[in-house]
C-alpha cells in the first residue's frame, strides 16, 4: 500500500498540535486530469440558469395583416411585419428556457474529487483544525487561524452541520468559501488553494484510523436524474 499521505493539525486558536495520516485511498491517489475536466464542467453547466428566451414571429405582437398586396407594386413580398428580417420582428432561432445539465457516472464524480483531493494534498494544502472551540462568530478569529495556519489566498473549510460558528466567522471573507462535508465537490476543491478540515469532517472522507465510511456518505452528485 502507498504511504499515507499527511496533513498538519491545528488547534482553533492556530496553535500547530501535530499531524494527521490521510486515507491514501482518497487522498493519494494519481490524479485523473482528464475526469476532473469533465466532472468540473458538468457542474458549471449545471449552474447556468438557462432562462434566456426570446419570442418567435408567431409570439410578437402584431403582424396579423398583410402589409401589402403580393402583386403589382413593385416591392418584395411579405406575409407580416413581425418576421424575422423586420424590425421588432420575431427572432429566428433564439434562445429558450433550456437546462445545461450534464449527466454525469457516480464514479466518475468519486474519482474526479479523489482526484482534486490529492492533488492538493501533494501539495501540503490539506490542513486540519481540531475543532472550532469559539464562544461565537467572529471574523477576526478566523482571520487570525488562517493567517497562523499559514492559509494565503483561496481557502475552502469543509465543516459539519454543527460548525455554525466557524461558518459565520468566515462568511465576510471574500477569499474563503465554506461548505457542509456532504456538498464536499470536485469544482470547489479546485478552486480554493487551501481545503481546511476538522476532524470530525477529514474522518468522513477517510481520514484517521477510527472512521469507516462510504463514498455516499460525503459525496454530493451535482446533475443526478
Amino acid at each position: 500500500m502507498a504511504d499515507s499521505p499527511m496533513a498538519k493539525v491545528f488547534t482553533s486558536a492556530g496553535a500547530e498540535q501535530g499531524e494527521i495520516a490521510l486515507d491514501p485511498e482518497i487522498f493519494g491517489i494519481e490524479p485523473n486530469t482528464s475526469v476532473m475536466h469533465q466532472v468540473v464542467t458538468a457542474q458549471r453547466a449545471a449552474a447556468r440558469s438557462g432562462s434566456a428566451s426570446t419570442k418567435t414571429r408567431a409570439e410578437v405582437r402584431g403582424g396579423g395583416r398583410k402589409p401589402w398586396r403580393q402583386k403589382g407594386l413593385g416591392r418584395a413580398r411579405h406575409g407580416s411585419i413581425r418576421s424575422p428580417q423586420w424590425k421588432g420582428g420575431g427572432v429566428a432561432h433564439g434562445p429558450k428556457p433550456r437546462s445545461y445539465a450534464q449527466r454525469t457516472p457516480k464514479k466518475m464524480k468519486r474519482l474526479a474529487l479523489r482526484s482534486a483531493l490529492s492533488v492538493r494534498a501533494a501539495g501540503d494544502a490539506i490542513k486540519v483544525v481540531d475543532s472550532f472551540d469559539w464562544d461565537a462568530p467572529k471574523t477576526k478569529s478566523a482571520v487570525a487561524l488562517l493567517e497562523s495556519m499559514g492559509v494565503t489566498g483561496k481557502a475552502l473549510l469543509v465543516l459539519a452541520p454543527s460548525d455554525r460558528i466557524a461558518e459565520r466567522s468566515v462568511r465576510n471573507l471574500p477569499e474563503v468559501n465554506s461548505l457542509i462535508v456532504g456538498q464536499l465537490n470536485t469544482y470547489d476543491v479546485l478552486w480554493a488553494e487551501t481545503v481546511v478540515f476538522t476532524s470530525d469532517t477529514i474522518g468522513m472522507v477517510g481520514g484517521g484510523a477510527n472512521y469507516q465510511v462510504t463514498d455516499d456518505d460525503f459525496v454530493r452528485d451535482e446533475g443526478d436524474e
